[in-house]
């Protein structure tokens, strides 16, 4: 830095005599693990990854939600997708949060994912990215997480994502029986479910569905853009006939064995990126 520091003044100095042009020193691409929090003993993670820019230079973050019916799964099953993300400008951050095993439920896995953000936001600096354009990309139970923090909402000195792409997600989970087990038969089936939770002011969302999925119903996608956009929210789905959860084929079992068709594969992913860099989160690539 202090480098470029000097040739900048050899430059002004020389302007009058002849051309000079300065380009920042390059901060190259990296991937790398950091903890983010460490609730009762638990060391959460998140995977970075940063593409090439400019010293000085501020980059949108995607982060990114694993699936696993909040009870299975790890960041690293995002690495393709966050690297695909990264490639296009963007800086990627996926996220492990707790998983409901013995005494953990989804409120946990919840409150990693709000715990994340606020570390997010907090070392954006370091990051090397704009506070003000944070996405967030779920995954089915990720899905979930990722829209409990603009409806549900975290701590008031949490700031909800400002753009969401959310990906079969689970969203209506006080009609979901699998939640409420792993809740413990709540008192209050709607306290952690999106669609029973939407309010004003959310950001512009994306979802994917597929129209015969059993697990996390098309039905309750619909109803949930349809809540967004009474109150002037943006909302989008992309709707995949003949298909189930994750948009396998394969109907009879949807919660493994996924069989996707390529061509839906592709079409899900440039809707992603068509929306992506529609709101400046993506860069065109050739």
């Amino acid at each position: 830095m202090y480098q470029y520091f000097l040739i900048t003044v050899g430059c002004m100095i020389s302007a009058a005599l002849s051309s000079c042009v300065v380009t920042p020193p390059v901060v190259p691409t990296a991937s790398y693990t950091e903890i983010y929090s460490g609730p009762a003993g638990h060391n959460l993670k998140v995977n970075v990854i940063r593409p090439e820019m400019l010293e000085g230079e501020k980059a949108p973050a995607i982060v990114i939600y694993h699936g696993g019916g909040w009870r299975y799964g790890s960041p690293d099953w995002m690495t393709d997708v966050a690297t695909a993300l990264s490639n296009r400008g963007a800086v990627t951050i996926a996220v492990e949060y707790r998983l409901s095993l013995d005494d953990v439920t989804p409120v946990q896995a919840f409150n990693d994912v709000c715990e994340s953000l606020k570390w997010v936001r907090k070392n954006a600096k370091n990051l090397h990215i704009d506070p003000g354009k944070i996405a967030a990309y779920g995954v089915s139970a990720g899905g979930h997480l990722s829209a409990s923090t603009a409806t549900v909402g975290c701590a008031e000195t949490v700031a909800p994502p400002d753009l969401f792409v959310l990906y079969s997600p689970a969203i209506n989970t006080a009609k979901d029986g699998w939640f409420l087990r792993l809740m413990g038969s709540p008192s209050d089936p709607s306290a952690y479910s999106p669609l029973q939770n939407v309010k004003g002011n959310i950001a512009p969302t994306l979802i994917i569905s597929g129209m015969s999925d059993t697990l996390t119903p098309h039905k309750y996608a619909v109803e949930y853009c349809e809540k967004l956009k009474s109150f002037n929210t943006e909302c989008r789905i992309e709707a995949f006939q003949d298909v189930g959860h994750l948009l396998t084929r394969n109907l009879d079992n949807q919660e493994s064995d996924f069989d996707v068709a390529e061509a839906d594969k592709i079409r899900a992913r440039h809707t992603i990126y068509d929306f992506l860099y529609e709101y400046g989160y993506l860069k065109r690539v050739e």
